[in-house]
């Protein structure tokens, strides 16, 4: 039996430099953003290639996170790693409540009615003002408000299946 494939999960990308002394600006998926830098030691991955940094320094407000990244001391060596992804493995992200559950584990399950009808597959999810809305693959695309009990009947992540009160001709 062969090892189980590791899952990485995307925290956000570096979109541009800060300074000259190697910072980087980053545009962040946690929530809140500033959370990024909590992680410690980043992997970035860029064109194929994978790096992994110590996290050094970083902050986050509303509108923007920074981070000082080991190794990376000056505004030309910055700018060689915008664009790249910052990816960690999905073991490092903390744990959640049983009826919690992070975007990355939903995302490739199937959804099926209470009635049994498949209806898709979860290609990924939008944040919205009011909930979270599960974004299914095909066209057209599909959208279903990610909100338990009322039409979120059941989660079962070890069968890969999302089962929904949710009527086909949505």
């Amino acid at each position: 039996m062969s090892a189980p494939t590791q899952k990485w999960v995307t925290l956000g990308r570096v979109s541009g430099v800060f300074g000259v002394k190697g910072w980087v600006k980053i545009q962040s998926y946690t929530e809140p953003r500033g959370n990024i830098v909590t992680f410690g030691v980043w992997t970035l991955r860029l064109r194929g290639a994978d790096q992994v940094f110590d996290v050094e320094d970083g902050h986050g407000d509303a509108g923007s996170v920074a981070a000082k990244l080991r190794g990376i001391d000056d505004r030309d060596r910055a700018r060689e790693w915008v664009g790249a992804d910052i990816v960690i493995e999905r073991e490092r992200l903390p744990a959640i409540a049983p009826d919690e559950y992070y975007w990355t584990d939903l995302e490739g399950l199937e959804v099926r009615t209470t009635a049994g009808l498949v209806l898709g597959t979860v290609d990924r999810l939008l944040a919205t003002g009011g909930h979270d809305v599960l974004v299914l693959a095909g066209t057209p695309e599909r959208m279903i408000p990610f909100v338990v009990g009322r039409v979120v009947k059941r989660v079962d992540l070890e069968a890969r299946l999302i089962e929904v009160d949710w009527s086909a001709d949505y």
